[in-house]
């Protein structure tokens, strides 16, 4: 990757609840345009790495900058990070009583003050990018978990993130919906997005990222290119973790 000034960095970053450390010194660069997925077992602190860039969590030591700025732990402007720094999540957290416009445009027009006509015109070429357009006054309940999934993602970029976070964005779906939600999902890296992604879908990640870091028991084990990664990592660890994706890939088929 370029030697440029880092869009985001993570410094030293310490994370515990109670006597449970969950992040030991992690430290990771994100520049501009690039595309990193967080790999790991279940339980290893991929998902709350994510949370405490995103500020959901407190952090105990360390640092997080977003150009060069300190948004680890702030208390005043934490709602002005995440407008910088959007997340889409497993659940897709739309409001039940408001259509997929409304949710949409909620925030850009409440929290950034933008011109609402302006808004609602974004919203619709975005739903309309993604094959939601002739869902934008209807109510979540009567939608797919992959288009709730697709209209979480229209809802964040319609706040102009600088990075995108994503967190096992497929886990709650249907299998035949996972494909529609991971393509807007490649769209956005052809595109040049800046995304740190969090999942379990290997193959997925094989495709997107630009760099897999690897992370077991709070720490970054290892962090190399996609194509290394995945066909000649470097850790016995990394190796017996891609080994267990392989063997139940086989398994698959075998039993189909």
């Amino acid at each position: 990757m370029e030697t440029s000034k880092a869009l985001l960095e993570i410094k030293h970053l310490k994370k515990g609840y109670e006597n449970n450390i969950v992040l030991n010194e992690i430290s990771l660069d994100i520049h501009k345009g690039e595309v990193v997925v967080v790999v790991g077992p279940s339980g290893c602190g991929k998902s709350t790495l994510l949370r405490c860039i995103n500020g959901l969590e407190n952090i105990q030591g360390g640092d997080i900058l977003l150009n060069g700025e300190i948004i680890s732990n702030q208390t005043k402007n934490m709602h002005l990070v995440r407008q910088k720094v959007g997340m889409v999540f497993q659940s897709y957290d739309l409001f039940p009583h408001m259509t997929i416009l409304e949710n949409i445009t909620l925030g850009p027009v409440k929290a950034q003050k933008r011109n609402k006509n302006e808004v609602i015109g974004e919203a619709e070429i975005l739903l309309n990018r993604v094959n939601l357009i002739d869902k934008k006054d209807a109510y979540p309940r009567q939608l797919s978990g992959g288009q709730k999934q697709r209209v979480a993602i229209v809802r964040a970029l319609c706040m102009h993130p600088e990075v995108m976070l994503f967190d096992e964005v497929t886990a709650a779906l249907d299998p035949e919906m996972v494909r529609e939600v991971l393509d807007v999902m490649l769209g956005l890296a052809k595109e040049g997005s800046t995304m740190v992604i969090v999942t379990h879908e290997m193959q997925f990640a094989r495709a997107i990222a630009d760099r897999v870091v690897f992370i077991d028991k709070g720490e970054i084990v290892e962090e190399n290119s996609s194509s290394i990664f995945f066909t000649h990592p470097e850790t016995e660890r990394a190796r017996q973790f891609l080994n267990l994706f392989e063997f139940d890939a086989v398994k698959g088929v075998k039993n189909k």
